[in-house]
């Protein structure tokens, strides 16, 4: 029987092999949308999926209020919280600590058994960690032992990826490792242990890690490092008992933090601590000081609804056409009840002909999926491949949207056609049910109403993206080429040699006419890490303002081509700046009570976080956003560092650009000799912060364009079908002098009428739903009308050209053909 029904649908496939067609079609590209999708929703949300024990491994983060204001929210705390939270609640099992050096991008790693030419890299991803970190994570090792491999100090662990890049083919194990960096630490570790590369999934990425005991070289520093409460640069990671509740851990951390910060408790200052599930840290965390900058619960959301529309919208369509089309095979139901077919069978016939086209699309997608998957990754950001389409999830999947497809896109069809009844199909008296042309239109209408709302979904992310790219954050950061401070320096930090190696390298510099101004500070544009101070003016001993803080030299203003509102700027004309003076924001001014910008000049104001100190206000600048436009603008003070900034920003030319690196990269070998050169420029890292937004953007565009696809192959087939049920209809009319225009429009103005119901009905829709998403941003467009007139008229012209290629076709037959043949 069942060969039978096979037999019969191939038969039919080949009879209608245009709505064949649009049918499998149709459905592999939703299909294909659909999975696209799914991978991308899986891949996000299988991070730390690698860990065995993830469920009870949570990260420790803190929270900073002064006056009940929330200043600081880090996923940094301090040395001594995860071992007085082992020490004092039972139901930590282990703790481990992360001390992260690779911020800082100026330590260099050497492998110090190539002398005499060593290979050196700068290391950013770097990390000192307890010896129970490799065991608790589960972390796969190529050599060595996870228990034992940083239990000592003076040992490291490094990834397959740089013991071939620093060893080559030898065997890492027993070789030295050399770091140094401008605070003059200098450490040589042996290599004990290399690790399998750590997968794409995990929010934790790093090639290096030195044992926890190296910090402990001395007594003071075992204290700085093991016991400390007044340095928050550290990642904690706890484990805790399985079956434990983590706010009955939370509900114990305030005691804690009372027991060993509570000079701060009793001022303004209050701290928490709190626990985040280690797979919640990707999509749920937005800290200050995270490793990575990490993806987005909402995007993820929001993507995840628009695979399930197009994937309906592929449904409808064969439903849509299935049910249209339903008269045309009215005899043959006929014949076959009259021969004495029961309704069952019918009804599984017809299931067997949506499970066979639903399969056809299945295999048609999977190859769409395989040859779209390299554009997918660009669009994406992923790095999946092949094999990702083997794994058993995902074939496991392709069966699931196989059978929900055929019952769904089959059973209304196939109850349909199964309830003719015999005689009324027989005698020629069959039209379509009102019930089901009013089906049909509701799914027009809901197809379009889906298009629309991507539409204009699409134009609402990218104008947002265009105006957080293109605002005027208060600095020029173009043509800024940005150096990290080297990690071999003469002397360290502050040492005259040190100086005057900079003052080396900015006179190298400037000796081109490529090199418009050079400039040194503590942080950059785009820089997550949090640097806040509190200020008040002077004479006051309450209240004050918190402000983000940042080092500038004499050239800073003239590299970020910001404006002096008032005062003056740092100066050599005035050698105590340093120690005496600060710049601060137009928005700092005027919360320290100044009307008047000019008229904070000269006054003092007491730095409540650095020991009471009292600096002088000489000059007011305009505001500025450090970080993205997603969060609010902050009130700004700049000491005066002429030498210890972190960082070297390079305002250029860029009309013979690679003559211009060429000579920074010459200017800093001579300035810095033996320091790996790299560079980036400014407006790529400022825009960094927005990669989630420009990944969410491109991928909505291109899976909208594929729901308007889908639903035009849909419309096109209805209005196919449409013009051959009215053949007659429209001949008669031409022969009573109806033009091509008349037919054109009677043909199209139905289908016209339900994009603009769907029109109707989306806008709002989708109005909600964005201005939802814009929520997110603390600096964002307002939805202007013109975004869902234009999304409408945009549904429109291409629902009218599709519906027109049918209409005119039927408008131009001969009339004499049409009568004839019917």
């Amino acid at each position: 029987m069942i060969k039978n029904y096979l037999k019969i649908a191939f038969r039919n496939l080949e009879r209608n092999k245009f709505y064949s067609f649009l049918n499998i079609i149709g459905l592999a590209a939703g299909i294909c949308v659909f999975m696209l999708i799914a991978q991308y929703v899986v891949f996000e949300r299988s991070y730390e999926s690698f860990i065995p024990d993830r469920a009870n491994i949570y990260r420790v983060s803190l929270q900073s209020y002064r006056s009940n204001q929330l200043i600081l929210a880090t996923a940094q705390n301090y040395p001594g919280v995860g071992p007085e939270m082992k020490n004092e609640i039972p139901e930590v099992i282990n703790y481990a600590r992360l001390l992260n050096m690779g911020y800082r991008n100026n330590i260099v790693i050497t492998n110090e058994n190539a002398k005499p030419n060593p290979i050196a890299f700068n290391q950013r991803k770097f990390l000192y960690a307890d010896a129970s970190f490799l065991s608790m994570m589960s972390y796969q090792m190529a050599a060595g032992n996870a228990s034992s491999a940083l239990a000592m100090p003076n040992t490291a662990v490094i990834s397959e990826k740089y013991a071939k890049m620093y060893f080559g083919k030898e065997d890492a194990i027993g070789k030295t490792l050399r770091l140094q960096d401008d605070d003059l630490n200098d450490q040589l570790v042996t290599v004990t242990g290399v690790f399998k590369n750590l997968p794409s999934n995990t929010h934790l990425k790093f090639d290096v890690l030195f044992s926890y005991k190296t910090l402990f070289s001395d007594d003071k520093s075992r204290q700085r490092f093991d016991q400390n409460w007044t340095r928050e640069n550290m990642f904690t990671y706890i484990r805790l008992r399985p079956g434990t509740d983590p706010k009955i851990v939370e509900g114990k951390l305030a005691a804690i933090t009372n027991k060993y910060r509570t000079p701060l408790n009793q001022g303004n200052e209050k701290q928490r601590l709190s626990l985040q599930s280690l797979s919640d840290i990707h999509l749920y965390s937005d800290l200050a000081e995270e490793p990575e900058p990490n993806g987005s619960a909402n995007t993820v959301f929001f993507i995840s609804l628009i695979g399930i529309f197009v994937l309906m919208i592929a449904w409808i369509n064969y439903v849509n056409l299935a049910t249209a089309r339903s008269i045309s095979r009215a005899k043959e139901i006929g014949v076959r009840k009259v021969a004495g077919a029961f309704k069952h069978q019918l009804i599984f016939q017809f299931l067997t002909e949506a499970a066979l086209i639903n399969l056809l699309s299945l295999v048609i997608a999977y190859a769409m999926v395989v040859f779209i998957l390299p554009y997918f990754n660009t669009i994406s950001g992923l790095s999946l491949n092949i094999s990702y389409l083997t794994k058993s999830w995902y074939i496991g999947l392709l069966f699931i949207i196989w059978l929900i497809g055929s019952l769904l896109s089959g059973f209304y069809p196939a109850w349909v056609l199964s309830s003719f009844k015999p005689v009324v199909v027989l005698k020629g008296q069959l039209k379509n049910a009102t019930s089901g042309i009013l089906l049909r239109k509701g799914l027009v209408v809901t197809q379009f109403m889906a298009s629309v709302a991507l539409i204009a979904g699409t134009f609402i992310v990218y104008a947002q993206l265009d105006f957080m790219r293109n605002r005027n954050i208060g600095m020029n950061i173009n043509q800024v080429l940005v150096i990290a401070r080297p990690g071999l320096t003469p002397g360290g930090r502050g040492d005259s040699a040190y100086n005057a190696a900079i003052d080396v390298f900015r006179n190298e510099l400037k000796s081109s006419p490529a090199i418009e101004a050079v400039s040194t500070s503590m942080t950059i544009p785009g820089k997550q890490r949090e640097y806040k101070e509190t200020i008040r003016n002077t004479g006051t001993s309450s209240g004050g303002i918190i402000v983000r803080t940042n080092s500038m030299d004499n050239d800073f203003l003239n590299v970020f081509k910001m404006r002096l509102v008032a005062g003056r700027n740092f100066s050599k004309d005035y050698p105590r700046d340093p120690e005496t003076s600060i710049i601060i924001t137009e928005s700092a001014a005027h919360l320290l009570g100044y009307t008047k910008t000019g008229d904070a000049i000269g006054k003092s104001v007491t730095l409540v976080d650095d020991r009471g100190k009292n600096r002088i206000i000489v000059g007011v600048v305009n505001d500025y956003h450090q970080v993205s436009l997603k969060k609010h603008l902050e009130p700004g003070m700049f000491y005066c560092a002429l030498y210890g900034g972190g960082y070297y920003s390079v305002r250029i030319n860029i009309n013979h650009l690679s003559q211009t690196i060429l000579h920074v990269q010459q200017s800093w070998a001579k300035a810095f000799p033996g320091n790996p050169f790299e560079y980036f420029f400014l407006d790529d890292y400022f825009n960094q912060q927005y990669s989630n937004e420009q990944k969410f953007g491109k991928l909505f565009t291109t899976f909208a364009i594929f729901a308007i696809i889908i639903s035009c192959l849909g419309l096109f087939g209805l209005s196919a079908f449409t013009a051959t049920q009215r053949v007659k209809e429209i001949g008669i009319r031409k022969v009573l002098g109806a033009s091509v225009i008349n037919i054109t429009a009677m043909l199209s103005k139905d289908f016209l009428k339900l994009v603009i119901i769907a029109v109707a009905i989306a806008s709002p829709v989708a109005w909600l739903v964005m201005d939802k998403w814009l929520q997110d941003f603390a600096y964002h467009i307002n939805i202007s009308l013109w975004t869902f007139i234009c999304a409408g008229l945009g549904a429109m012209f291409i629902a009218l050209v599709t519906v027109s290629f049918q209409a005119i076709k039927a408008a131009i037959m001969n009339p004499v053909k049409s009568l004839r043949s019917e």
